[in-house]
């Protein structure tokens, strides 16, 4: 059975505990790409999500866990005001995906 885990402010990913979520509670992007170094090795990881606040503060450890696995990583945005990450991810996958970015420059 494949697990599903969720990493940042420890405030922020408390409740996925609650729908069976394993957390990894982080105080700054600092320990990011370790945490996530350590995920890629797990063969039962089979979904990672992030807080867009970690993953703006550290978005090269995103980049290089995502050339080491193939694990879903999504980055998931918070009640305390998005910062875009979360969309722009999105549109670059799509445009990578289909070759044409069909959803359009941020206009905020």
């Amino acid at each position: 059975m494949s697990k599903a885990v969720a990493i940042g402010e420890k405030h922020l990913i408390l409740g996925f505990k609650g729908v069976g979520f394993e957390i990894i509670p982080l105080e700054d992007g600092a320990k990011l790409l370790q945490e996530l170094i350590a995920l890629s090795r797990d063969p039962e990881v089979g979904l990672v999500l992030v807080t867009e606040s970690m993953a703006s503060e550290n978005p090269q450890a995103i980049r290089e866990f995502r050339q080491r696995c193939s694990t879903v990583l999504t980055i998931i945005p918070t009640h305390e005001g998005s910062r875009h990450v979360s969309f722009q991810e999105i549109r670059r996958s799509v445009e990578r995906s289909l070759g044409l970015d069909i959803l359009g420059k941020d206009t905020n």
